[in-house]
């Protein structure tokens, strides 16, 4: 029986559905040679061993990470025959083969990535101080995550974290670490800051966060974003991006929160200092006061006697002067007057005086800060300064501006 007659492309269409079947997706691994990007959206080259060679294309934005001649990549594609009856292998995804590799490529596009400015110190921005919504971006089920809540809870707790969990490993781990990325920057209400954290690996398995697309996406982050990847001597791209870096998981944990024990240290230090300020500022209050009430006493009693002996001279000068004409005694009752009314002005400047520093001396007056709303907590016969200086149970006594209270010590 005679063949049936197909066209060529009939025949390369049969071809490729065979392909299909028996070798739907294959990873190859082999040396890059040729490669080369055209029109700026299609990239070819080619993998090679020591006897053979395979044509490679795949499109520009899947190609995670930057390739050149002579490394040694694990490709994964399709087999194909072209129209122009060229076999190649349409490739999905590109890992590198070995530590080498990697290094070389993480370097390659460190370089790229610095010289766009990517890494510069002038773009990190500084964390919130209390973060009240955490967008936590890591595997659900990693110790890395078990670890990151556990310090987190312990030093400061209040926190919601609101996880996005991803695969940190693998070739699916890009897209779903930037997906995330961007899932936190687009919600509402927006997180406070983004975590982004998996535990140690090789440098293989941390690969996903050295990737182009991790690093711009964590750059370019609208949200503030810290990240703690493998152990400390463990650093990626995504690192470099980062506003703030954390040697581990349980680093970045200590650095997102502060310590309330450290807090709660501060403010009793702050307190401390304010009640030691504001009794300093009492004190110095009534002796200025004091030291001013004294001076204008001394000053009203000199000027009030030597009024009274002028005023008794001119009444003897006035007397001797007395039968003098109608004129001259005029005069003498305009010119006693004039005295007596200047020696009222001076009364009265004085009083005015001692009146304004009274006022002064009431405001800043123990009886002036009760009726403010403040308290004076006594116990036997101290006054209370410190919650420690006493025990449940303990009677008190609150001393407040219109009377006390008697009360017990319950927590």
């Amino acid at each position: 029986m005679q063949p049936e007659i197909i066209t060529v492309s009939q025949f390369v269409g049969i071809i490729n559905d065979t392909l299909a079947m028996a070798y739907p997706v294959v990873i190859v691994e082999g040396e890059v040679s040729s490669f080369k990007i055209n029109q700026g959206k299609f990239v070819f080259f080619d993998l090679k061993d020591d006897t053979s060679t395979l044509s490679c294309f795949m499109m520009l934005h899947q190609l995670r990470l930057p390739i050149e001649d002579g490394m040694k990549i694990r490709v994964t594609g399709s087999p194909k025959i072209t129209k122009f009856s060229k076999f190649s292998l349409t490739v999905k995804a590109i890992e590198l083969a070995g530590e080498g590799e990697l290094r070389r490529a993480m370097e390659l596009l460190k370089r790229k990535l610095t010289a766009e400015g990517l890494f510069d110190v002038s773009r990190k921005r500084e964390l919130p101080r209390y973060p009240r919504t955490i967008g936590l971006i890591t595997s659900g089920t990693s110790a890395a995550y078990a670890d990151f809540v556990k310090i987190l809870s312990a030093r400061w707790g209040g926190v919601t974290v609101k996880l996005a969990d991803v695969s940190v490993q693998g070739v699916t781990a890009p897209d779903q670490i930037v997906d995330a990325i961007e899932y936190f920057n687009q919600a509402s209400p927006a997180a406070d800051v983004l975590v982004l954290i998996r535990g140690g690996g090789s440098l293989d398995d941390l690969s996903a966060f050295s990737t182009e697309p991790v690093a711009r996406a964590v750059a370019g982050s609208r949200t503030p974003i810290i990240v703690g990847v493998g152990h400390e001597v463990d650093v990626s791209l995504a690192d470099y991006a980062a506003d703030v870096r954390a040697a581990t998981p349980t680093d970045a944990a200590r650095l997102v929160v502060p310590d309330r024990l450290e807090i709660e240290a501060q403010i009793l230090f702050s307190a401390g200092r304010m009640e030691q300020s504001f009794g300093s500022l009492v004190e110095s209050r009534h002796t200025i006061v004091d030291r001013h009430l004294n001076v204008l006493q001394r000053s009203i009693q000199r000027p009030s006697e030597a009024v009274r002996a002028a005023v008794l001279v001119l009444a003897r000068n006035l007397e001797r002067m007395h039968g003098r004409t109608a004129q001259m005694r005029v005069q003498s009752e305009v010119l006693q007057s004039r005295v007596e009314q200047s020696y009222e002005r001076i009364l009265r400047q004085r009083r005015d005086q001692i009146t304004g520093l009274e006022r002064l001396l009431k405001s800043a007056s123990p009886q002036a800060t009760l009726a403010r709303g403040y308290a004076i907590v006594i116990s036997g016969k101290s006054v209370v300064k410190d919650a420690t200086s006493v025990t449940v149970g303990s009677p008190l006594m609150v001393q407040l501006a219109k009377g006390k209270l008697s009360v017990e010590v319950k927590e």
